[in-house]
């Protein structure tokens, strides 16, 4: 008796690993190539596919824009979308960039400020930061007299600005550690 329960023991201990084998090879057939690969921060993580934007809706989360709880800045678009679970835009509006554009990638938000004074020399609130382009800071933030101008091409600045009631919802969902997924 005691040969043929060790014998019943060793079956299905080569059917559990053949199983598992068998999961393991499937699961590795399915993962993307550069699964486990490390990535530069700041690489891009979001596609470049066509945008809904270029489908002609300019306020549709764009398609390949990431996933989980981000903000999504389209450079192009000069949009902005607070995005919640499961791909649930919160809110999103229009923003005047400043003349340094971060590039296509995802970021996570790296410090926040409630009030200073902007690269233009404006006074600005809730300032969110994400990136440093050429040693240029890149951030969102509200001009405190609700403007929203045309940055001086020749003066370099990092600020994206939106308007005060958007600021205040960008400060509210744009924590440290939040990503910022920017698409082109």
């Amino acid at each position: 008796m005691a040969g043929s329960s060790s014998g019943f023991v060793a079956l299905l201990t080569a059917t559990a690993l053949a199983t598992v084998g068998f999961l393991g090879y499937q699961a590795s057939a399915s993962a993307p190539a550069d699964l486990g690969k490390p990535r530069a921060k700041g690489s891009p993580e979001v596609s470049t596919a066509k945008t809904a934007r270029d489908r002609n809706d300019p306020v549709a989360l764009p398609v390949g824009s990431g996933t989980g709880v981000r903000v999504v800045y389209a450079v192009r678009g000069k949009r902005v979308w607070l995005v919640g679970e499961g791909d649930t835009v919160k809110r999103t509006f229009h923003v005047t960039p400043g003349s340094v554009d971060p590039a296509p990638g995802v970021y996570t938000v790296t410090s926040r400020s409630n009030t200073v004074t902007g690269s233009d020399g404006r006074p600005v609130e809730h300032v969110v930061r994400f990136t440093t382009v050429e040693g240029i800071t890149v951030g969102f933030s509200a001009a405190v007299d609700g403007t929203t101008p045309r940055p001086n091409p020749t003066v370099k600045t990092g600020g994206i600005r939106e308007s005060r009631a958007d600021g205040n919802a960008m400060w509210e969902f744009a924590t440290i550690g939040r990503t910022v997924a920017v698409i082109p």
